[in-house]
């Protein structure tokens, strides 16, 4: 089923590839001084940037678009949960042992990473399908 790209869906995605892509230029660019600062491998900041780029071009693409798959859009927003619950996995499991600033760092960026998955889900119930 296509979905029309409805005003709040588009919001929500755009406001997910930029502020995603404002992290992964952060974490790419700066993962040198932010490793020792949080107490996280600089290589696991590194390549989680790495790995959100091609994330936020899909996001960013999708929001541009008048209509799109509604599995689309379903998988972008899972793959937000899924982001959520492996940054608080690789803390609970105790596969990194950030300092309170990295700690405060994960949690934040996992917080508002869930935020976009809920605006996301809550536009999916609201998009009209497409004609």
């Amino acid at each position: 089923m296509t979905l029309t790209v409805s005003p709040f869906l588009r919001k929500a995605l755009l406001a997910d590839a930029f502020v995603s892509g404002a992290a992964a230029a952060l974490m790419i660019g700066g993962a040198g001084l932010l490793g020792p600062l949080l107490q996280l491998p600089a290589g696991l900041l590194f390549w989680a940037g790495v790995a959100l780029v091609p994330f936020v071009a899909l996001v960013f693409a999708t929001a541009r678009r008048d209509s799109a798959p509604r599995l689309l859009v379903f998988d972008i927003a899972l793959i937000n949960v899924v982001w959520v619950m492996a940054s608080f996995a690789i803390m609970l499991a105790g596969m990194v042992t950030p300092n309170l600033l990295g700690v405060l760092f994960i949690t934040a960026q996992a917080l508002t990473v869930a935020l976009f998955a809920a605006l996301q889900f809550a536009a999916l119930r609201t998009a009209p399908v497409a004609a």
